[in-house]
């Protein structure tokens, strides 16, 4: 991917944002997600109660392979 500025709708697809994303290291990721979620949170300070919050056990399944 070349750095540069676009004004097209192809860079708007599925496929260029996830080549976008790829190309940012884990830490670049995680700052993104971090202002994302202050946005969110900005927008709706309700989502910090977590009414809609299930426990761990309730949704993740632990699976294992038999023994031979």
């Amino acid at each position: 991917m070349t750095p540069g500025i676009a004004h097209g709708f192809e860079e708007e697809s599925l496929e260029a944002k996830v080549a976008w994303f790829r190309s940012l290291s884990v830490i670049e990721r995680l700052r993104n997600l971090d202002s994302f979620y202050r946005l969110a949170v900005a927008v709706n300070p309700n989502l910090r109660e977590g009414r809609d919050v299930e426990r761990a056990e309730a949704t993740v399944r632990v699976l294992e392979l038999p023994r031979r």
